[in-house]
Protein backbone atom coordinates (compact mmCIF):
# COMPACT_ATOMS: atom_id res chain seq x y z
CA UNK A 1 0.00 0.00 0.00
CA UNK A 2 1.05 3.98 -0.28
CA UNK A 3 3.31 4.87 2.00
CA UNK A 4 1.37 7.98 2.62
CA UNK A 5 -1.71 9.54 2.17
CA UNK A 6 -2.24 12.32 -0.80
CA UNK A 7 -2.67 14.73 1.82
CA UNK A 8 -3.06 15.10 5.70
CA UNK A 9 -6.04 16.01 7.42
CA UNK A 10 -5.40 19.39 7.63
CA UNK A 11 -4.90 20.12 3.99
CA UNK A 12 -1.05 19.72 3.97
CA UNK A 13 1.41 17.85 1.76
CA UNK A 14 2.34 14.00 3.04
CA UNK A 15 6.25 13.80 3.96
CA UNK A 16 6.66 11.85 1.15
CA UNK A 17 5.86 15.27 -1.44
CA UNK A 18 9.06 16.73 0.03
CA UNK A 19 11.38 13.61 0.26
CA UNK A 20 10.75 13.21 -3.60
CA UNK A 21 11.36 16.98 -4.39
CA UNK A 22 14.78 16.83 -2.64
CA UNK A 23 15.93 13.83 -4.64
CA UNK A 24 14.90 15.87 -7.85
CA UNK A 25 17.07 18.34 -7.00
CA UNK A 26 20.11 19.12 -9.32
CA UNK A 27 23.03 17.27 -7.89
CA UNK A 28 21.11 15.49 -5.24
CA UNK A 29 23.63 12.82 -4.72
CA UNK A 30 21.90 8.99 -2.99
CA UNK A 31 24.65 8.67 -0.04
CA UNK A 32 24.42 11.91 1.00
CA UNK A 33 20.45 12.07 0.73
CA UNK A 34 20.15 9.25 2.87
CA UNK A 35 22.28 10.85 5.50
CA UNK A 36 20.16 13.88 5.60
CA UNK A 37 17.25 11.87 6.15
CA UNK A 38 18.89 10.35 8.87
CA UNK A 39 18.94 12.93 10.38
CA UNK A 40 15.47 15.00 9.75
CA UNK A 41 12.26 14.33 8.97
CA UNK A 42 11.38 15.08 4.95
CA UNK A 43 9.78 18.41 5.63
CA UNK A 44 12.83 19.84 7.92
CA UNK A 45 15.45 19.12 5.43
CA UNK A 46 13.22 20.70 2.92
CA UNK A 47 12.99 23.93 5.13
CA UNK A 48 16.71 23.50 6.06
CA UNK A 49 17.62 23.41 2.09
CA UNK A 50 15.16 26.57 1.74
CA UNK A 51 17.20 28.45 3.79
CA UNK A 52 20.51 27.36 2.24
CA UNK A 53 21.05 25.52 6.27
CA UNK A 54 21.39 21.87 4.72
CA UNK A 55 25.22 21.91 3.91
CA UNK A 56 25.27 22.88 7.47
CA UNK A 57 23.86 20.07 8.41
CA UNK A 58 25.40 17.51 6.68
CA UNK A 59 28.09 18.04 4.62
CA UNK A 60 27.78 14.94 1.88
CA UNK A 61 24.74 16.28 0.30
CA UNK A 62 25.75 15.95 -3.29
CA UNK A 63 27.90 12.18 -4.06
CA UNK A 64 28.95 12.91 -7.61
CA UNK A 65 31.08 16.25 -7.59
CA UNK A 66 29.93 18.47 -10.70
CA UNK A 67 31.51 17.93 -14.36
CA UNK A 68 33.80 19.92 -15.88
CA UNK A 69 32.10 23.98 -16.30
CA UNK A 70 28.69 22.93 -14.47
CA UNK A 71 27.19 25.94 -13.38
CA UNK A 72 24.35 23.72 -11.15
CA UNK A 73 22.63 26.21 -8.76
CA UNK A 74 22.94 25.40 -5.07
CA UNK A 75 20.51 23.08 -3.43
CA UNK A 76 18.70 26.63 -2.21
CA UNK A 77 18.24 28.33 -5.62
CA UNK A 78 17.17 25.02 -7.16
CA UNK A 79 14.61 24.69 -4.35
CA UNK A 80 12.79 28.08 -4.80
CA UNK A 81 11.88 27.36 -8.31
CA UNK A 82 10.28 23.94 -7.46
CA UNK A 83 6.34 23.84 -6.70
CA UNK A 84 6.03 21.41 -4.52
CA UNK A 85 2.17 20.10 -4.59
CA UNK A 86 2.52 20.31 -8.62
CA UNK A 87 5.14 17.78 -8.30
CA UNK A 88 3.70 15.49 -6.31
CA UNK A 89 0.37 16.03 -8.17
CA UNK A 90 2.40 14.64 -11.01
CA UNK A 91 3.64 11.76 -9.23
CA UNK A 92 0.59 10.56 -8.25
CA UNK A 93 -1.12 11.05 -11.94
CA UNK A 94 1.59 8.66 -12.96
CA UNK A 95 0.92 6.11 -10.73
CA UNK A 96 4.87 6.83 -8.46
CA UNK A 97 4.69 5.84 -5.29
CA UNK A 98 7.46 7.51 -2.74
CA UNK A 99 8.42 6.15 0.17
CA UNK A 100 11.81 6.99 2.26
CA UNK A 101 14.48 6.36 5.40
CA UNK A 102 11.80 6.72 8.59
CA UNK A 103 8.70 5.93 6.49
CA UNK A 104 6.72 2.83 7.32
CA UNK A 105 6.77 1.50 3.86
CA UNK A 106 10.79 1.77 3.53
CA UNK A 107 11.93 -1.82 2.35
CA UNK A 108 12.99 -3.27 5.70
CA UNK A 109 16.44 -4.82 3.93
CA UNK A 110 17.54 -1.48 3.32
CA UNK A 111 16.94 0.03 6.73
CA UNK A 112 20.28 -1.17 8.12
CA UNK A 113 22.62 -0.85 5.00
CA UNK A 114 25.48 1.30 4.98
CA UNK A 115 24.37 3.24 2.45
CA UNK A 116 20.81 3.04 2.11
CA UNK A 117 18.55 5.31 -0.55
CA UNK A 118 17.13 8.21 1.01
CA UNK A 119 14.21 8.12 -0.88
CA UNK A 120 12.68 5.70 -3.46
CA UNK A 121 10.39 5.98 -6.57
CA UNK A 122 8.08 3.17 -7.11
CA UNK A 123 5.45 1.47 -8.86
CA UNK A 124 4.09 -1.96 -8.03
CA UNK A 125 3.74 -3.62 -4.90
CA UNK A 126 6.49 -2.95 -2.27
CA UNK A 127 5.16 -6.49 -0.66
CA UNK A 128 6.98 -8.35 -3.02
CA UNK A 129 9.47 -7.74 -1.18
CA UNK A 130 8.61 -9.96 1.47
CA UNK A 131 9.11 -13.06 -0.22
CA UNK A 132 12.47 -14.11 0.07
CA UNK A 133 14.54 -12.79 -2.22
CA UNK A 134 17.93 -13.44 -4.31
CA UNK A 135 19.39 -11.48 -7.26
CA UNK A 136 20.21 -12.88 -10.98
CA UNK A 137 23.26 -10.74 -12.23
CA UNK A 138 25.17 -11.36 -15.13
CA UNK A 139 26.19 -9.46 -18.85
CA UNK A 140 24.29 -7.30 -21.06
CA UNK A 141 26.43 -9.21 -24.10
CA UNK A 142 25.31 -12.74 -22.67
CA UNK A 143 25.11 -16.31 -24.73
CA UNK A 144 22.36 -18.12 -25.76
CA UNK A 145 23.33 -20.83 -22.65
CA UNK A 146 23.58 -17.46 -20.11
CA UNK A 147 20.32 -16.60 -21.61
CA UNK A 148 18.63 -19.76 -21.18
CA UNK A 149 20.16 -20.49 -17.87
CA UNK A 150 18.86 -16.94 -16.37
CA UNK A 151 15.42 -17.67 -18.02
CA UNK A 152 15.25 -21.10 -16.21
CA UNK A 153 16.74 -20.11 -12.92
CA UNK A 154 13.96 -17.11 -12.85
CA UNK A 155 11.51 -18.99 -13.84
CA UNK A 156 11.99 -21.86 -10.87
CA UNK A 157 12.72 -19.62 -7.91
CA UNK A 158 9.28 -17.88 -8.73
CA UNK A 159 8.06 -20.77 -9.30
CA UNK A 160 9.41 -21.88 -5.25
CA UNK A 161 8.07 -18.19 -3.61
CA UNK A 162 11.51 -16.21 -4.12
CA UNK A 163 11.19 -13.16 -5.66
CA UNK A 164 14.03 -12.28 -8.28
CA UNK A 165 15.74 -9.15 -8.10
CA UNK A 166 17.52 -7.59 -10.93
CA UNK A 167 18.16 -4.21 -12.71
CA UNK A 168 16.24 -4.54 -15.75
CA UNK A 169 18.78 -4.48 -18.80
CA UNK A 170 19.62 -5.97 -21.72
CA UNK A 171 21.04 -9.72 -21.41
CA UNK A 172 20.95 -11.65 -18.44
CA UNK A 173 18.69 -9.50 -16.29
CA UNK A 174 15.86 -9.55 -18.93
CA UNK A 175 16.03 -13.24 -19.11
CA UNK A 176 15.89 -13.74 -15.47
CA UNK A 177 12.46 -11.77 -15.39
CA UNK A 178 11.09 -12.92 -18.31
CA UNK A 179 11.36 -16.35 -16.51
CA UNK A 180 9.47 -15.37 -13.50
CA UNK A 181 6.94 -13.96 -15.90
CA UNK A 182 6.76 -17.11 -17.57
CA UNK A 183 6.01 -18.61 -13.78
CA UNK A 184 3.47 -16.27 -12.94
CA UNK A 185 1.36 -16.85 -16.53
CA UNK A 186 1.90 -20.70 -15.77
CA UNK A 187 0.70 -20.63 -12.01
CA UNK A 188 -0.25 -16.97 -11.06
CA UNK A 189 -1.26 -18.06 -7.58
CA UNK A 190 1.73 -19.98 -7.09
CA UNK A 191 4.51 -18.03 -8.29
CA UNK A 192 6.59 -14.98 -6.39
CA UNK A 193 6.68 -11.64 -8.11
CA UNK A 194 9.43 -9.91 -9.50
CA UNK A 195 11.80 -6.52 -8.10
CA UNK A 196 13.33 -4.48 -10.91
CA UNK A 197 15.79 -1.75 -9.77
CA UNK A 198 16.27 0.81 -11.93
CA UNK A 199 18.68 3.57 -12.63
CA UNK A 200 16.68 6.09 -13.88
CA UNK A 201 13.78 7.25 -12.80
CA UNK A 202 10.45 4.48 -12.60
CA UNK A 203 9.03 6.76 -15.32
CA UNK A 204 11.65 6.62 -18.16
CA UNK A 205 12.11 2.99 -19.13
CA UNK A 206 16.04 1.94 -19.96
CA UNK A 207 16.75 0.62 -21.78
CA UNK A 208 14.17 1.54 -24.58
CA UNK A 209 13.70 -1.76 -25.60
CA UNK A 210 12.30 -3.21 -22.16
CA UNK A 211 9.72 -0.99 -21.97
CA UNK A 212 7.21 -3.79 -22.38
CA UNK A 213 8.98 -5.68 -19.31
CA UNK A 214 9.42 -2.63 -17.03
CA UNK A 215 5.14 -2.74 -17.65
CA UNK A 216 4.75 -6.13 -17.17
CA UNK A 217 7.31 -6.11 -13.92
CA UNK A 218 5.79 -3.08 -11.98
CA UNK A 219 2.13 -4.88 -12.36
CA UNK A 220 3.25 -8.28 -11.14
CA UNK A 221 5.52 -6.98 -8.66
CA UNK A 222 7.62 -3.59 -8.47
CA UNK A 223 10.24 -1.63 -10.42
CA UNK A 224 11.58 0.77 -7.75
CA UNK A 225 15.10 3.67 -7.89
CA UNK A 226 16.53 5.81 -5.99
CA UNK A 227 16.55 8.52 -9.24
CA UNK A 228 14.31 11.24 -9.16
CA UNK A 229 11.24 10.52 -11.92
CA UNK A 230 12.11 12.11 -15.43
CA UNK A 231 16.03 11.56 -14.81
CA UNK A 232 17.46 9.60 -17.29
CA UNK A 233 20.21 6.49 -16.50
CA UNK A 234 23.31 8.19 -16.24
CA UNK A 235 26.64 5.65 -15.96
CA UNK A 236 27.43 7.38 -12.77
CA UNK A 237 24.04 5.60 -11.55
CA UNK A 238 24.70 2.07 -12.43
CA UNK A 239 27.32 1.06 -9.51
CA UNK A 240 24.96 3.18 -7.53
CA UNK A 241 21.97 0.95 -8.80
CA UNK A 242 23.64 -2.41 -8.12
CA UNK A 243 24.46 -1.59 -4.53
CA UNK A 244 20.74 -1.19 -3.87
CA UNK A 245 20.06 -4.84 -5.78
CA UNK A 246 22.55 -6.49 -3.54
CA UNK A 247 21.12 -5.13 -0.38
CA UNK A 248 17.76 -6.17 -1.06
CA UNK A 249 18.72 -9.53 -1.55
CA UNK A 250 19.42 -12.36 0.05
CA UNK A 251 21.83 -14.13 -2.45
CA UNK A 252 23.03 -12.85 -5.66
CA UNK A 253 23.97 -14.97 -8.18
CA UNK A 254 25.87 -14.10 -10.96
CA UNK A 255 24.78 -16.22 -14.59
CA UNK A 256 27.57 -14.60 -16.92
CA UNK A 257 30.50 -11.54 -16.32
CA UNK A 258 33.19 -10.88 -18.64
CA UNK A 259 36.45 -10.16 -16.94
CA UNK A 260 35.86 -6.66 -15.99
CA UNK A 261 31.34 -6.89 -16.17
CA UNK A 262 29.39 -4.60 -14.56
CA UNK A 263 27.79 -6.89 -12.57
CA UNK A 264 30.86 -7.18 -10.30
CA UNK A 265 29.87 -4.08 -8.77
CA UNK A 266 26.72 -6.06 -7.61
CA UNK A 267 29.23 -8.96 -6.29
CA UNK A 268 31.61 -6.42 -4.44
CA UNK A 269 28.88 -4.58 -2.61
CA UNK A 270 26.73 -8.09 -1.95
CA UNK A 271 30.75 -8.96 -0.75
CA UNK A 272 30.54 -5.77 1.87
CA UNK A 273 27.36 -6.32 3.11
CA UNK A 274 28.10 -10.22 4.26
CA UNK A 275 25.27 -11.37 1.31
CA UNK A 276 26.38 -14.83 -0.02
CA UNK A 277 27.56 -14.64 -3.77
CA UNK A 278 27.34 -17.83 -6.20
CA UNK A 279 27.97 -18.12 -9.24
CA UNK A 280 26.92 -20.37 -12.28
CA UNK A 281 30.09 -21.99 -14.41
CA UNK A 282 30.61 -21.38 -18.21
CA UNK A 283 32.98 -22.80 -20.88
CA UNK A 284 36.43 -22.09 -19.86
CA UNK A 285 36.65 -20.90 -23.95
CA UNK A 286 34.06 -17.86 -23.10
CA UNK A 287 34.72 -14.66 -22.52
CA UNK A 288 31.11 -14.01 -21.20
CA UNK A 289 31.89 -16.45 -18.20
CA UNK A 290 35.38 -15.24 -17.46
CA UNK A 291 34.58 -13.42 -14.37
CA UNK A 292 32.02 -15.94 -13.54
CA UNK A 293 34.82 -18.77 -13.75
CA UNK A 294 37.38 -16.09 -11.95
CA UNK A 295 34.85 -15.63 -8.85
CA UNK A 296 34.30 -19.77 -8.58
CA UNK A 297 38.15 -19.91 -8.68
CA UNK A 298 38.06 -16.93 -5.96
CA UNK A 299 36.14 -18.99 -3.68
CA UNK A 300 32.02 -18.61 -3.95
CA UNK A 301 30.01 -21.57 -4.35
CA UNK A 302 28.77 -23.02 -7.70
CA UNK A 303 25.01 -22.58 -9.08
CA UNK A 304 23.68 -25.24 -11.43
CA UNK A 305 19.86 -24.77 -11.24
CA UNK A 306 17.62 -23.45 -8.50
CA UNK A 307 18.08 -25.61 -6.29
CA UNK A 308 20.97 -24.95 -5.40
CA UNK A 309 20.10 -21.25 -4.54
CA UNK A 310 17.40 -22.45 -2.37
CA UNK A 311 19.91 -24.48 -0.58
CA UNK A 312 21.89 -21.49 0.23
CA UNK A 313 18.63 -19.69 1.26
CA UNK A 314 17.77 -22.85 3.92
CA UNK A 315 14.52 -23.15 1.31
CA UNK A 316 14.38 -27.21 1.54
CA UNK A 317 11.66 -28.34 -1.57
CA UNK A 318 12.11 -31.21 -3.73
CA UNK A 319 14.12 -30.60 -6.88
CA UNK A 320 12.89 -30.35 -9.20
CA UNK A 321 9.80 -29.96 -8.59
CA UNK A 322 6.99 -32.61 -9.40
CA UNK A 323 6.02 -30.91 -12.34
CA UNK A 324 8.59 -29.86 -14.03
CA UNK A 325 9.09 -31.43 -17.10
CA UNK A 326 12.94 -32.43 -17.72
CA UNK A 327 14.46 -30.05 -20.61
CA UNK A 328 16.74 -33.17 -20.91
CA UNK A 329 13.94 -35.36 -22.40
CA UNK A 330 14.28 -35.13 -26.01
CA UNK A 331 11.30 -35.59 -28.98
CA UNK A 332 10.62 -38.98 -29.01
CA UNK A 333 10.36 -38.95 -32.47
CA UNK A 334 13.85 -38.10 -33.27
CA UNK A 335 15.64 -40.64 -35.18
CA UNK A 336 19.29 -41.73 -34.71
CA UNK A 337 20.82 -38.89 -36.59
CA UNK A 338 18.78 -36.56 -35.23
CA UNK A 339 19.76 -37.88 -31.53
CA UNK A 340 23.59 -37.77 -32.70
CA UNK A 341 23.65 -34.06 -33.94
CA UNK A 342 21.94 -32.83 -31.27
CA UNK A 343 24.16 -34.41 -28.70
CA UNK A 344 27.05 -32.78 -30.70
CA UNK A 345 25.73 -29.19 -30.62
CA UNK A 346 26.63 -27.52 -27.09
CA UNK A 347 25.24 -24.83 -25.25
CA UNK A 348 27.68 -22.46 -26.71
CA UNK A 349 28.17 -21.52 -30.22
CA UNK A 350 29.47 -24.48 -31.63
CA UNK A 351 31.15 -24.59 -35.07
CA UNK A 352 29.73 -26.99 -38.09
CA UNK A 353 33.36 -28.19 -38.38
CA UNK A 354 33.46 -29.32 -34.82
CA UNK A 355 29.63 -30.92 -35.37
CA UNK A 356 30.85 -32.50 -38.05
CA UNK A 357 34.26 -34.30 -36.63
CA UNK A 358 32.18 -35.28 -33.80
CA UNK A 359 29.11 -37.10 -36.10
CA UNK A 360 31.54 -38.10 -38.96
CA UNK A 361 28.70 -37.02 -41.18
CA UNK A 362 28.91 -34.95 -44.52
CA UNK A 363 27.77 -31.37 -44.25
CA UNK A 364 24.74 -31.85 -46.22
CA UNK A 365 22.90 -34.17 -44.22
CA UNK A 366 24.38 -32.67 -41.21
CA UNK A 367 22.20 -29.26 -42.55
CA UNK A 368 19.68 -31.19 -43.25
CA UNK A 369 19.09 -32.08 -39.52
CA UNK A 370 20.40 -29.23 -38.33
CA UNK A 371 17.52 -27.21 -40.17
CA UNK A 372 15.05 -29.54 -38.50
CA UNK A 373 16.32 -29.45 -35.07
CA UNK A 374 15.75 -26.13 -35.43
CA UNK A 375 12.43 -26.50 -36.10
CA UNK A 376 12.01 -28.68 -33.40
CA UNK A 377 13.66 -25.40 -31.02
CA UNK A 378 16.39 -27.55 -30.16
CA UNK A 379 19.10 -25.66 -31.37
CA UNK A 380 19.61 -22.19 -32.82
CA UNK A 381 22.22 -20.70 -35.14
CA UNK A 382 22.39 -21.02 -39.02
CA UNK A 383 25.83 -21.09 -41.50
CA UNK A 384 28.69 -21.95 -39.69
CA UNK A 385 27.49 -22.13 -36.08
CA UNK A 386 25.06 -23.68 -34.34
CA UNK A 387 23.85 -23.83 -30.34
CA UNK A 388 21.54 -26.09 -28.04
CA UNK A 389 18.27 -24.12 -26.79
CA UNK A 390 18.63 -26.42 -23.54
CA UNK A 391 20.84 -27.96 -20.93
Amino acid sequence: MPSTASKGADGALPPAAYAAVLASLPGTGPIGLGELLREHDPHTAWELVLRGDAGRSNKRIADRPPGPGSREAPWSVAARQVDVAAHWRRLQDGGIQVTFLGDAAYPAPLCQDPQPPGVLFYQGALATLDQPRVAIVGTRRCTGYGRETAFALGRDLARAGVSVVSGLALGIDGAAHAGVLAALDSSPDGAAGPVGVAASGVDRPYPRQHRDLWRKVARTGVVLSETGCGQPAQAWRFPARNRVIAGLSEVVVVVESHVRGGSLYTVDAALDRGIEVRAVPGPVTSSSSAGTNQLLWDGPGPVRHAGDVLDVLGEVRPWPPPDRPDPRRLDGSLDDTGRRVLGAVDQTPTSMTVIAERTGLGFGQLSATLLRLETGQMVRGGGSWWERTHP
